[in-house]
């Protein structure tokens, strides 16, 4: 089975680096695709390991895991956040080009 190992990024609730961004998530690919269901309309799918995910607290546990149990995982490294550096004295400068004010 192929399987994803990635650091989920963080919700739009979060503003900063703790909770989800600190765990590893290992998922399983989708083997089937989702169909409606003919009398309710809902999606579902036979496959069951799609509803699995396992956090682990480091990227080595989650491929250690993932090599014990014979499975093909792929490792996607998490991407850099770029932090503009801000000061709020910025917001009350005189030279500040701002359009719209004569």
């Amino acid at each position: 089975m192929q399987v994803r190992i990635y650091r989920p990024a963080k919700t739009a609730m979060q503003s900063g680096r703790g909770g989800n961004a600190k765990s590893w998530v290992l998922e399983y690919e989708p083997v089937a695709p989702k169909q409606p269901d003919n009398l309710m309309g809902w999606l579902g799918s036979p496959d069951t390991t799609s509803q699995v995910r396992v956090k682990f607290a480091t990227r080595e546990e989650a491929v250690a895991f993932a090599k014990r149990k014979g499975l093909d995982y792929q490792v996607f490294d998490e991407n850099e956040r770029l932090q503009k550096a801000k000061n709020y004295a910025d917001n009350f400068r005189y030279d500040k080009l701002e359009f719209g004010r004569f």
